[in-house]
This record gives structure tokens, sequence and C-alpha cells, in this order.
């Protein structure tokens, strides 16, 4: 099972929150966002110039931008 940063994965992949990094503030949303460790997650779809990228976590549809989501691990199957 491979690691990667979500900002690397590409539409319609999927894999499994292994790690959120950051720190302070930007931590602080990603979790108060649901992206928690162990949550399924997929790239729906990046924008052309590749920021933001658009995720679906329990069963809703997240935005993120491309520096966030180099913060977030997944587990890609």
């Amino acid at each position: 099972m491979a690691v990667k940063p979500l900002s690397e994965m590409k539409p319609g992949e999927k894999g499994r929150i292994g790690q959120v990094s950051g720190s302070g503030q930007v931590h602080r949303r990603l979790l108060d966002m649901g992206i928690i460790p162990q949550t399924m997650v997929e790239v729906e779809r990046i924008a052309p110039m590749g920021d933001p990228i658009w995720i679906r976590l329990k069963g809703y549809q997240l935005s993120l931008r491309k520096n966030e989501a180099a913060n977030i691990f997944v587990e890609v199957a």
C-alpha cells in the first residue's frame, strides 16, 4: 500500500487518510472539516491549474487548496 500526499492524487483515486500534518490553525481546520485518520477519501476533480482540489469524504464534497492537501497523507490501495 503506497502512501502519498492528497495533493499528488489523481481524480478517481481513493484511499484511507493515514496522517494529517501541518501546524496550528491549518491542522485544526483540517480536523474540524472531518479530515481525520482512518477516513476514506476520494479525489473527485482538480481545477485546471491544480488548485483547488475537490474531494469526497463521509458523504459530502469538500474543496481544498493544494497547500492544504499537501498536509494530508493517504494510504492508496
